[in-house]
């Protein structure tokens, strides 16, 4: 917005000293087009009233713009693409597990400040909302063949054992077709633990499911590469290549994609051990 001086200075320079539009919008660095239009409201005010006061209403007033309808200028191409830069970023970090050392927006507005654009936090924040809104996920309800995908995941319960309450940890298999679970309780989480009761699991049901679903857990993932990519550890490995079945991982934080496990889990904790 043009300030008040220089509306003075503009009709000053036209009227008093008789310098032309041009140079004036030249030499202030105002386009020609608000010069002309500032000229010629004062000089409407001159038609109607007194010299004094024309000159009091034309040289006091503060410039008034018509701010309805107006597109962003500050928050250009360029712009943009820098903030879905440092949100992309912020994405492979959350897959890598360093979802404390994400960007915020005003660390985002600080980065784009660096990079010497004019911008303010306000417009940043509000472009970031508006992207976010536009990520809507939907869900597809999925159909299972009998013997194809079981899901495995870890538990936790507490139980008085002499006396003494202890925090065990529950492996669980659920097929995704019938439901059916089975459940073995370990001390730890560990590799062991892990391979452990995959043996059990498939000597107790005699058979071998063609995939077998997995959160991102350590004993399973070894490390992230890229945003979307895990790769499975050593034990992991060996368990598929022994008894023949493929695996996959869920999506970070995206507990629902492995439903039926995430149930079984309560389910199981729930009729088992609360009496």
């Amino acid at each position: 917005m043009i300030p008040m001086v220089d509306k003075n200075s503009i009709l000053l320079r036209y009227f008093r000293d008789g310098e032309s539009k041009s140079s004036i919008s030249r030499c202030l660095k105002i386009s020609r087009k608000t010069v002309r239009k500032y000229i010629n409201e004062h000089q409407g005010l001159t038609d109607s009233l007194s010299l004094e006061r024309s000159l009091e209403e034309g040289l006091s007033t503060k410039p008034r713009y018509k701010s309805t309808g107006r597109s962003k200028r500050k928050l250009n191409r360029e712009m943009t693409q820098e903030i879905k830069f440092c949100l992309e970023k912020n994405k492979e970090k959350l897959c890598q597990g360093l979802h404390k050392q994400q960007m915020k927006k005003i660390d985002i507005h600080e980065y784009l400040l660096s990079k010497n654009y004019e911008i303010g936090y306000t417009t940043v924040c509000n472009y970031i909302r508006e992207l976010q809104a536009k990520t809507k996920e939907a869900f597809i309800k999925q159909i299972y063949k009998p013997g194809e995908t079981c899901e495995f995941d870890w538990g936790e319960v507490k139980i008085k054992i002499d006396g003494v309450l202890k925090k065990l940890n529950i492996a669980v298999f659920t097929s995704a077709y019938s439901n059916y679970r089975y459940a073995k309780l370990f001390s730890r989480q560990d590799t062991l633990a892990f391979s452990q009761s995959h043996i059990d699991f498939h000597s107790y049901t005699k058979g071998v499911f063609k995939e077998m679903v997995y959160d991102n857990m350590r004993v399973a993932v070894a490390r992230f590469v890229g945003t979307s990519e895990q790769r499975a550890t050593e034990a992991l490995l060996e368990l598929s290549n022994y008894y023949t079945f493929k695996f996959r991982f869920c999506n970070i934080r995206k507990g629902n994609e492995k439903g039926h496990v995430e149930r079984s889990v309560e389910y199981i904790r729930r009729k088992s051990f609360c009496i």
